[in-house]
């Protein structure tokens, strides 16, 4: 079977059953045991949550994408189906045992996984050759985040997107529009019921 390179990801061939199939939900517990202060969710996100945080991207003009906190890839893959084949997408972790994962799991020549902070956005979007991001999309827990690093991520988000482009963010708590306030003008709201637990999506847009 053929397919477009836009949805193709080449993946290393790995081994099939259930013993495959419960590594990833094994790597996301153990990195949430770990650092359960960086990690959102004891469980990844739910297909119906993906495909609504994603629904506004608007793809054709995307030529950059940027995930925080991508864990095992649950928003990674999708991310690939849907990006231009000369396109890029950074995961940037805390956690190099998610990093480590990732780059043995997705080979995608659009695909780099970066070990280090949100925070760090701007620099590390710098250093991979890209002036700015289209698109930046987080799961991080910013409620629970130390002290100052919200904010920080907050505004270092703004200044690497380009005008137009857009923070996703889904969160189990609301208090992360007071990290996004100061920096969007213009914030959407959504609530996905069919996710555990039940999340909360915002839309902040760079206008």
């Amino acid at each position: 079977m053929n397919l477009s390179s836009a949805d193709q990801v080449t993946r290393r061939a790995r081994p099939h059953g259930l013993a495959h199939r419960s590594r990833p939900f094994g790597m996301f517990l153990r990195g949430f045991l770990k650092h359960p202060v960086m990690v959102g969710s004891v469980i990844p996100s739910s297909p119906i949550l993906i495909d609504k945080m994603l629904k506004p991207v608007d793809w054709a003009k995307t030529r950059l994408f940027v995930e925080y906190g991508p864990g095992v890839g649950t928003f990674c893959r999708p991310i690939l189906e849907r990006l231009a084949p000369d396109a890029a997408l950074i995961a940037i972790d805390t956690n190099p045992d998610f990093i480590a994962y990732l780059r043995d799991d997705i080979v995608d020549p659009r695909f780099q996984a970066v070990n280090g902070s949100a925070a760090d956005v701007r620099q590390i979007v710098r250093d991979l050759g890209h002036e700015s991001a289209d698109y930046v999309l987080s799961g991080l827990p910013f409620s629970t985040l130390p002290a100052g690093v919200g904010p920080r991520i907050a505004a270092e988000t703004a200044a690497v997107l380009r005008p137009g482009g857009a923070f996703l963010v889904y969160q189990f708590s609301p208090k992360v529009k007071t990290f996004l306030d100061p920096h969007f003008p213009r914030i959407d709201h959504g609530f996905e019921f069919w996710n555990i637990p039940p999340a909360q999506l915002y839309w902040a847009w760079k206008d």
